[in-house]
């Protein structure tokens, strides 16, 4: 991730990016279910990712079991905030999980065959989410039409997976 080297270089390497270059602020709002943390932060302005937002996004979207914070990938907070976009609210989104450490996925990879031995969860490139006020069907809509990396739709556990890995779903 470029910022974690200290650079704050704008990117629109993402369709879900490329709907917002016109922006002058993105700002995305959190509340981690497992820590009951929430965060409203402006994470990329004039021109440039923030690096304090950045930091406050990788912490409230830490491993919730180890403690652990890995650098959340700017690409997945660009889908997210074109997501919030394409859905029409300014709702925090309400995270099941974002990073998971190596151990965490394997212990729940263990657990169940939901879980992927080699998840995107662990490079920082994956949330599960759910949208206040928005079905769930179409949250996981609005996420396939952006066509931005991997969907997985989990109606039974109330949450949708997103990714900016390979364009598929599930």
């Amino acid at each position: 991730v470029a910022w974690s080297m200290g650079l704050a270089l704008p990117s629109v390497a993402t369709p879900a990016a490329a709907k917002l270059v016109s922006a002058k602020r993105r700002e995305l709002g959190f509340v981690n279910l497992h820590t009951d943390e929430v965060l409203r932060v402006v994470y990329w302005a004039a021109g440039r990712y923030q690096l304090d937002g950045l930091e406050s996004i990788d912490r409230v979207l830490r491993d919730h079991r180890t403690g652990e914070t890995f650098p959340i990938d700017v690409d997945l907070l660009d889908l997210l905030a074109a997501l919030r976009g394409e859905l029409g609210t300014r709702e925090p989104f309400h995270v099941i999980s974002g990073y998971r450490s190596l151990a965490t996925n394997h212990m729940l990879a263990a657990q169940s065959d939901g879980v992927a031995w080699s998840s995107l969860h662990v490079e920082g490139k994956a949330i599960d989410i759910r949208v206040p006020g928005r079905r769930l069907r179409d949250v996981r809509r609005a996420a396939l039409e952006l066509a931005a990396g991997g969907v997985g739709y989990y109606p039974v556990d109330q949450f949708v997976h997103v990714d900016v890995g390979r364009v598929r779903l599930w």
